[in-house]
């Protein structure tokens, strides 16, 4: 593919800016898709080092085999390979050399993990003949910013430089962090302004259940997810909670009037990024940009800006949700699962918006920049089958050591934990998702479900008046719970909220 991009139409007017969002909404929700994004960490597995883009064995030559092998398409930049395309998935290099798959919109969560298992496979083969490896954290575990290689793209360059300038820790969100985002469709702009609102309230709630960056340079950094932490000192003018999307009027106008203020990194021209960094797309709608005086923007401009914007949910014609730690195979497709059975299910997007709806400003930002980071929603240390009921080992009660939980028949376990009393407790419990399905469970599903974890506890950063825990969801029945069964082929054991 050629390095330059063919120049689209001149935009005449602010109404050309909001017609690109007016695009996005499906009515027809059988048309309504999931996208994944997930990056990961490219390491050789003889030194532990972060792989270069130059070289035999470098990023580079990883690009062109996985091109040679298995028919991707070529990107070019300079003559450099920087991508590859194939149908409506692509892969990309972040600055520091993230290897990430955008995946294409699929109709359900199996074809989600069968692109990810193939993309995964794809890079087995290839890399393992070059001896690399590729690591699933929210942050580089061991490498220093000095360590980590620079991917040769005009425009991360520009952003680099510019980082500096508005925050502490932007080029540590450049170059080495990683993460999985999911992206969904809405049916109408009155669909994405409640979708966007409820995505963004809950945004901390997957930061900490996905929470994986807790070291940084080989040692423990003070936080579960230090990605999450990193977007608190980036650049104030393109990140954040976006209070604005909780006001009147919020609309597809509204969000275009913030992107017009955000400041600019680049415009590209010829094959070239050009620096327009600190600019605002007004002045470039007015014609008033210093690098390209009296040129107007193009549509593919506006597009171009859109993706230098990096709130915790951010609006294209789809709303990208983008506040979880990368993982491993399992999480990839949990929050896909996460996200659209909360989003996609009318009920369950509806009792998430009535018990979100009075939360402050205050209380988003502050969930979000200073406590979710600092905690993760921790799952079952272990439980017993009991019947079609599971039994959770909750050490607060109970006080069982591990070894009698293991020996205790079921019938004795039930005994000693007793009677369950109703949690004293308002508001809203989380239940924390299972990706299973009664037809079809991939072995590495069933062994994220199988593998012990810490016992659910009451997080301190829950919102006045509500406490959030984590458990195991049961199929839907009677009992006054909302359960949010996607109308995408998943199971109702994906995800539920219950009022307590």
């Amino acid at each position: 593919m050629a390095d330059t991009k063919e120049q689209a139409p001149p935009l005449t007017g602010f109404r050309d800016l909001v017609a690109h969002f007016e695009k996005g909404p499906k009515p027809d929700r059988s048309t309504w898709r999931i996208g994944t994004e997930h990056e990961k960490f490219a390491f050789y597995k003889d030194s532990l080092k972060p792989v270069p883009y130059e070289g035999e064995r470098g990023i580079g030559a990883l690009l062109n085999g996985l091109a040679d092998n298995y028919g991707w398409q070529r990107v070019l930049e300079n003559g450099a390979t920087i991508a590859l395309k194939q149908g409506m998935a692509s892969i990309t290099l972040e600055p520091g050399g993230q290897f990430e798959l955008s995946g294409a919109p699929l109709e359900h969560l199996h074809q989600t993990c069968s692109e990810t298992g193939s993309h995964l496979a794809q890079l087995r083969d290839v890399a393992g003949k070059l001896g690399i490896a590729f690591l699933g954290v929210g942050f580089s575990p061991i490498w220093s910013l000095e360590e980590t290689p620079i991917m040769p793209k005009g425009r991360y360059k520009i952003m680099r430089d510019y980082m500096a300038k508005v925050g502490r820790l932007g080029r540590q969100m450049m170059f080495r962090s990683s993460t999985v985002q999911v992206n969904l469709d809405f049916a109408s702009e009155a669909d994405m302004v409640k979708k966007f609102r409820v995505g963004l309230a809950l945004q901390p709630i997957a930061t900490a259940l996905f929470a994986a960056s807790p070291f940084a340079e080989g040692r423990l950094n003070g936080f579960l997810s230090y990605r999450g932490h990193i977007w608190s000192d980036t650049d104030p003018d393109r990140t954040g909670m976006l209070p604005f999307v909780f006001e009147d009027g919020m609309g597809f106008e509204r969000y275009a009037k913030y992107a017009l203020d955000v400041p600019m990194y680049f415009v590209y021209r010829d094959g070239k990024y050009l620096d327009c960094s600190g600019q605002s797309f007004r002045a470039f709608m007015e014609g008033k940009m210093p690098v390209l005086p009296g040129e107007r923007p193009t549509a593919q401009d506006w597009e171009d800006h859109l993706t230098t914007i990096f709130p915790e949910v951010r609006l294209k014609t789809y709303l990208e949700m983008r506040g979880a730690d990368s993982g491993p195979w399992s999480r990839l497709c949990a929050l896909p699962a996460f996200w659209a059975g909360l989003l996609y299910d009318d009920a369950a997007l509806e009792a998430a918006w009535s018990l979100v709806k009075s939360w402050t400003a205050e209380d988003r930002e502050s969930h979000a920049r200073h406590r979710a980071p600092r905690f993760e929603i921790a799952r079952h240390h272990r439980f017993q089958r009991s019947g079609r009921n599971a039994l959770p080992h909750r050490t607060r009660r109970h006080r069982l050591h591990r070894r009698d939980a293991r020996r205790a028949p079921d019938r004795t376990l039930q005994n000693r934990m007793g009677r369950r009393r109703k949690p004293r407790v308002r508001g809203v419990r989380l239940l924390a998702l299972t990706f299973q399905n009664q037809h079809h469970r991939h072995p590495d599903t069933q062994s994220m479900i199988r593998d012990p974890e810490p016992p659910a506890r009451r997080l301190p950063w829950a919102c006045p008046g509500f406490r959030v825990r984590s458990r195991f969801a049961r199929p839907p029945r009677n009992d006054g719970r909302v359960y949010a069964a996607s109308s995408l082929n998943t199971s109702p054991r994906l995800i539920a909220l219950s009022f307590a």
